[in-house]
């Protein structure tokens, strides 16, 4: 059986197109009209994966977004939206979403999202199952195990999302390199945002606001203004 995706939009059409792509790719797919039906289906059976619009009645996606991360449902969240607003856009992502699309889209470039959202996801899982990753890095009071796809601080478990974990991860192993936003984007997210670094930035001030002591001046995720992040521990300069 294929993945399940929960597609949510309160546009009959765009479900329907939306579905129609997904399904001649092999997946199952499942649909709500609503933030409130979205929200109860994730939560009743999470799906592999949630396409999620902002703009919905009875409860908007954001809602939906803050909601299941509050409840930790850490399904991957693609959020689609006609908004051009680059507030929203940002605020999906620093509520949890892995990305976000602006309508009108190609379902062809959807699709390609999808799979590679999924592809990432599985690829994280495989990894700890299978031993082949490292194991634990120890910088400071932060512990992140890879085998067990877990962060601590000062023995305390940091609830991340995939991706946070993901950036997480990429920035420790190279620890004291200058990493530029492109490289993390192309790193991390694996395709290309068409030069949009504001998403590096909104998941590097989520991470910091989980990890750092103070974030507004970070100890472990530094800012090189002008190129990017580095990586580095409490006591290195």
């Amino acid at each position: 059986m294929g993945k399940r995706i929960l597609v949510v939009d309160d546009e009959p059409s765009i479900v329907k197109l939306v579905q129609f792509n997904l399904e001649k790719e092999g997946f199952q797919v499942d649909s709500a009209y609503d933030g409130l039906s979205a929200l109860e289906k994730a939560e009743q059976e999470p799906p592999d994966l949630m396409v999620l619009d902002l703009m919905l009645p009875k409860m908007d996606g954001l809602d939906v977004c803050r909601r299941l991360r509050k409840r930790n449902v850490h399904i991957p969240i693609l959020i689609l939206t006609a908004k051009s607003d680059e507030f929203d856009k940002v605020l999906g992502l620093e509520l949890g979403a892995d990305d976000y699309m602006t309508k009108p889209f190609s379902p062809r470039e959807l699709v390609a999202r999808v799979k590679a959202i999924l592809r990432r996801m599985e690829a994280i899982r495989e990894a700890g199952n299978s031993g082949e990753r490292d194991g634990r890095i120890l910088v400071g009071d932060l512990v992140i195990d890879e085998d067990a796809y877990e962060v601590t601080l000062k023995g305390e478990t940091i609830d991340l999302t995939p991706k946070e974990f993901e950036l997480l991860v990429y920035l420790a192993r190279h620890r004291g390199k200058v990493l530029s936003r492109d490289q993390l984007l192309n790193a991390v997210w694996n395709y290309d945002f068409v030069g949009d670094s504001r998403i590096v930035d909104v998941h590097v001030s989520h991470l910091r606001d989980k990890i750092e002591p103070d974030s507004r001046h970070p100890i472990y995720i530094k800012t090189v203004r002008g190129i990017g992040y580095k990586f580095e521990g409490p006591k290195e300069k």
